[in-house]
């Protein structure tokens, strides 16, 4: 690892979720100093945000702490939508193309705590009574006050600051950005409850009805989380008169006082979900108020929002947590190489371009849901009871829904940081770099030869310069035949576009030369790269195509982009293609 990066100032992370979790675990794998702060003195014992989808857990994997995850989270592998006690359409996971086909259910508390243990193997501890108490920016980096909560105050000058402190967001708000959009009229609530129920527990349901909304998420051991909007109004009055309930935040929410009891969960199920479902126990539950609002800018000068201080909506679909760490990841990256010298800093406007239209979906999307699920009269109501179980059955229409709920369909295609060359199969610069089985012929750290897979060789704290050649590379020390030479002058020239590319980006990029194993029944490297070859693949540390192309005919190309976006270039200006 570079000098440059252990002498890099510090990042100051305000906010100890999943979010800014994310963002601390990218910036230390890159070792890169981290202040990771929280105001509240423990973390939230209450679950949450639950699902964790299949592109989470991918990037989770890469960072070499998914297994914990799959060992404590319950799998559910299909989704089922009802209307008016009909099942309108089905989705399964089954055929994605990940290692995780279905969406993980777990406690957002022990997600936290996951994550915090894997940030303390990489010498980061959550500060936790410690509240940015003022900042301001300069040209050279920030000026931040932080407090204790036993008063005392420390001043801290860190280059970046990213804002991860919530949907009420203290930090956004002394920047004064706005934070556009709408809260829901209906108030709704959220339950987690104890079950029984002749369900296979690795399916969750969704049921829509002119009396409401209910949905039923499994978490295994008969738990489920139960979901339901506008509770008959006598009730909610009711509870409200009752004790208050300890507040909790959740992404999207304004939480109410009351708390919903466990009869009214009772009579909710027993009103829409048509099954026979018994409620026999309740962890805790609340009301609350859905909102659906993001902000215009994800960066201001040198603070970065993400997470709910930068988007908010609908917990339809599970999107929000994953959304958070997501753009933590594709954030965190990106601050290294600029701290580490070896990046512009227009590469950090790319945040903003690359996830806010993400966001934005991600809330149209929700908001959409959302309306569809709760008519109950006109277009609405004939598009989910009529329409939508004929689309249901299309199989491209299905396809394209489990790869949008899975995030597996995320892409940057449109990114300036994308360099793309027609080959023949495999994904497109910009779009999410897929797992395969693969044979290594020669790698990074004396790595050598052998079969596995390809996530077990991208580092996320490094670019991943894939080389893919052609089997017939594995014996060519025992050929003799008259194409030997030919292989020589090939061999020379891959020779001369690895060195190139590691000199232009050194310490950052990891090379590794691969091709295809025969019969392992997994998905191979021709079929998620294509047939190519030899090609070339650059993989950026957040696991998307950052470029690809012939190492031949590409060279110039590719160099020309590095030096563009991820390094300072020492030799003239190139121009531009």
């Amino acid at each position: 690892m570079p000098a440059a990066f252990l002498d890099a100032p510090a990042v100051l992370i305000v906010g100890a979720g999943p979010t800014g979790l994310a963002a601390a675990m990218s910036l230390a794998r890159a070792h890169i100093p981290v202040r990771l702060i929280d105001k509240a003195l423990h973390p939230a014992p209450y679950s949450r945000a639950i699902g964790i989808q299949a592109r989470t857990l991918e990037l989770l994997e890469q960072h070499r702490i998914v297994e914990p995850f799959l060992e404590l989270g319950h799998r559910a592998r299909a989704a089922n939508l009802y209307s008016n006690g009909q099942r309108r359409a089905r989705l399964d996971f089954d055929p994605l193309q990940t290692r995780y086909p279905y969406l993980l259910f777990l406690d957002q508390s022990v997600t936290e705590r996951l994550m915090t243990e894997h940030l303390a193997t990489l010498g980061v501890t959550v500060e936790r009574g410690v509240e940015l108490a003022a900042f301001t920016q300069g040209s050279a980096g920030i000026n931040a006050t932080l407090q204790r909560a036993d008063g005392r105050t420390e001043t801290l000058h860190p280059s970046y600051l990213v804002a991860a402190d919530g949907a009420h967001s203290a930090i956004r708000h002394r920047l004064g950005a706005a934070f556009d959009g709408k809260t829901f009229e209906q108030t709704f609530l959220l339950a987690d409850v104890r079950a029984e129920t002749d369900w296979p527990d690795d399916e969750f349901h969704i049921f829509a009805s002119g009396d409401g909304l209910a949905a039923l998420f499994p978490m295994g051991n008969e738990r489920y989380r139960l979901i339901a909007d506008h509770p008959a109004p006598q009730l909610v009055v009711a509870a409200a008169q009752s004790a208050a309930a300890t507040p909790v935040s959740l992404p999207g929410a304004t939480l109410s006082s009351a708390t919903p009891s466990l009869d009214e969960c009772r009579a909710i199920v027993g009103r829409r979900v048509q099954h026979p479902v018994a409620l026999s126990g309740m962890t805790w539950a609340a009301y609350f108020h859905l909102n659906s609002r993001m902000v215009e800018q994800l960066r201001v000068d040198r603070v970065f929002l993400a997470g709910d201080a930068a988007h908010v909506h609908s917990p339809v679909g599970a999107q929000g947590m994953n959304t958070g760490i997501q753009e933590a990841f594709n954030l965190g990256w990106k601050i290294a190489r600029v701290l580490s010298g070896g990046a512009p800093d227009r590469l950090l406007d790319t945040y903003h371009m690359e996830r806010h239209p993400i966001e934005r979906d991600v809330l149209r999307q929700t908001s959409f849901v959302m309306h569809l699920a709760e008519a109950d009269h006109g277009p609405l109501k004939l598009l989910r009871e009529r329409v939508m179980p004929v689309l249901a059955a299309l199989g491209p229409l299905r396809d394209a829904a489990r790869r949008t709920v899975s995030e597996l369909s995320i892409q940057y295609r449109r990114s300036p940081l994308t360099l793309e060359r027609v080959l023949d199969g495999g994904p497109r610069a910009g779009e999410r770099a897929p797992d395969a089985w693969v044979h290594v012929l020669d790698g990074p750290l004396g790595r050598a030869p052998g079969i596995g897979c390809l996530f077990d060789l991208h580092d996320p704290a490094f670019f991943s310069l894939l080389v893919l050649v052609a089997p017939d590379a594995l014996d060519e020390a025992a050929t003799h035949d008259p194409v030997t030479a030919r292989r020589a002058v090939r061999d020379a020239d891959l020779k001369r576009f690895v060195e190139e590319v590691e000199q232009l980006l050194p310490g950052a990029v990891r090379v590794w030369r691969l091709t295809d194993v025969e019969g392992e029944g997994r998905p191979s490297l021709t079929d998620a790269y294509g047939r190519t070859r030899p090609a070339f693949y650059l993989v950026r540390p957040d696991g998307y195509i950052a470029a690809r192309g012939r190492p031949a005919s590409d060279l110039n190309g590719l160099l020309r982009h590095c030096e563009s976006w991820f390094t300072k270039s020492t030799q003239p200006e190139r121009e531009m293609e």
